[in-house]
């Protein structure tokens, strides 16, 4: 070998051939190291979401009811249900007796069209409503029931589980707005969730005693929450939000700001620490062992989308209301037409504050209807839902032809018109909606489309409009009426006066609905 070849053979750019050996074995090592990472990432990354989609229970879309509001345009909405069953790891954590799913509480959570602003609203357990029919167990379906407090719908079919498609259909109902997700959270579930976060910043108006959480315990006991702010987590936590007596009139409503406090503490504290699969995935994996939803929300993917799309939804723009409602003895009665301008405000994607909030310009709706209406006005069908709704129309006037225009728009907005006639008198000066026993909610919405109409009880079952000539002489179609003001996009003031940002102190209006 020639001097030249073994200088070739001993260097290589100066490089000894052990060192280019060494470094080449570092690199594969390096590059095994790499991969094995990425492996053991996507495995346990599959594992967690194998582990979350193994935690989660759907309830069977075939219970949802068949007759339902049109679906939004822009905003959804998000069906909450507390669960108080006793069944299970529950029975641990509240007092009672039996494994009957009940309601505890609920509110309906609208996500507007530009996914910045959202407002939960608290429907209460007592309040009066009429029940649609709803699938049992074994397959059949109830009677439609009337002026039953709003929690018994869960509890139709006695099950452990409840009856949330009986809830929702419920809700569809009393809101004429479509359902589009609905989520049930039971006591183990709640109180998991609390803890999985650190805890949730509380605050109460006064000391609260052994004796106020139970009553029956027959002395006043021990100091369990002092006066003012605090933080709470676990069973704390379920104490907490069920708390009813010696604060305020010890009535299941009076518990709906502190309740709605408390939903805000914990969204700041998720938003405190980050809108991201590092937090989330902890409070999902606590949630989804004792949560059942919708089949639509059937999976840990469906899930985190869902939670990761709220991300843009500030504290402040984040809002709780509540269903406006009056005491009506022991029970509680939904107040109209307060309650029917909230759901048409929903309906129109306006905030709390009166913004449209639909994500739509009005460039974009000039462009696409030809019609140039001003923001958020909604058009008689978008306004109220006649769904589930059944009208005899007569007209009580000389006017030929009127009953059929008043059909003809009606008939547009989702009411099924049973038949139009001539009225016996034909001098009836304002419009005059007729119900039967049960049916004052689709009374007072059918009344929204005639502006001044009279709504009188009747002993007969069945709705029937008598058209007057105030409509005669205005033969707008139903609810087109502008100078209405039950039609008005915003909020009524009774209910955007009251409401709860998720940035407020928890210290404040902590008494009533």
């Amino acid at each position: 070998m020639t001097a030249s070849h073994k200088e070739r053979a001993g260097h290589r750019g100066d490089e000894p051939a052990m060192g280019r050996r060494s470094k080449r074995g570092k690199a594969r090592m390096a590059a095994v190291a790499a991969v094995s990472f990425l492996v053991l990432l996507v495995a346990c990354t599959g594992w967690i979401y194998l582990k979350l989609n193994g935690n989660i229970t759907t309830f069977g879309a075939d219970g949802v009811s068949g007759d339902r509001p049109a679906a939004g345009a822009g905003g959804s909405n998000v069906l909450v249900i507390g669960s108080d069953s006793r069944s299970g790891g529950n029975s641990r954590l509240g007092g009672g007796e039996g494994d009957v799913g009940r309601s505890d509480t609920a509110f309906l959570l609208h996500i507007y069209g530009d996914s910045r602003h959202a407002v939960a609203v608290s429907l209460p357990r007592d309040a009066l409503v009429d029940i649609p029919p709803c699938k049992l167990p074994d397959g059949n379906w109830t009677a439609a029931q009337t002026d039953v407090m709003f929690n018994t719908a869960f509890s139709v079919g006695d099950t452990a589980k409840g009856n949330p498609a009986c809830t929702q259909n419920t809700v569809e109902k009393l809101t004429g707005l479509r359902v589009d997700h609905t989520v049930v959270v039971d006591f183990q579930g709640f109180s998991k969730m609390t803890s999985a976060v650190g805890g949730v910043s509380v605050c109460l108006p006064k000391d609260v005693y052994q004796g106020d959480l139970d009553p029956n315990r027959g002395s006043r006991g021990k100091v369990i929450f002092p006066k003012g702010l605090q933080t709470v987590s676990g069973q704390k936590a379920l104490d907490y939000v069920r708390l009813r007596h010696g604060i305020g009139d010890g009535s299941d409503i009076g518990r709906i700001k502190r309740q709605q406090a408390f939903v805000a503490g914990l969204i700041k504290k998720v938003k405190s620490e980050g809108v991201n699969p590092a937090t989330l995935l902890p409070l999902a994996n606590a949630a989804t062992e004792s949560m059942t939803v919708d089949p639509g929300l059937g999976t840990a993917n469906k899930l985190m989308a869902f939670a990761m799309s709220l991300k843009d939804i500030d504290l402040h723009n984040t809002k709780f209301v509540t269903l406006p409602w009056r005491y009506q003895g022991a029970r509680v009665a939904v107040v109209h037409p307060q309650a029917d301008a909230l759901w048409a405000a929903l309906r129109a994607d306006r905030t709390v504050d009166g913004k449209d909030a639909s994500g739509t310009s009005q460039h974009a709706r000039k462009a696409g209807d030809g019609k140039g209406d001003a923001p958020g006005a909604p058009s008689p069908d978008a306004s109220v839902s006649g769904a589930g709704i059944s009208v005899a129309v007569y007209n009580g006037t000389t006017v030929t032809g009127l009953a059929a225009r008043a059909a003809a728009g009606l008939k547009t907005a989702g009411f099924t018109v049973t038949g139009t006639a001539t009225a016996a008198a034909q001098d009836h000066a304002t419009t005059v909606v007729t119900y039967g026993p049960g049916q004052a909610d689709q009374a007072h919405a059918l009344a929204r489309f005639f502006p001044g109409a009279e709504v009188q009880q009747a002993t007969a079952p069945g709705i029937s409009v008598t058209l007057g000539r105030s409509y005669a002489d205005h033969p707008e179609p139903p609810g087109a009426s502008p100078s209405s003001p039950s039609f008005s996009d915003d909020m009524p003031p009774h209910v955007a006066d009251k409401a709860r940002s998720a940035d407020d102190s928890p210290c404040s209006d902590l008494s009533y609905g």
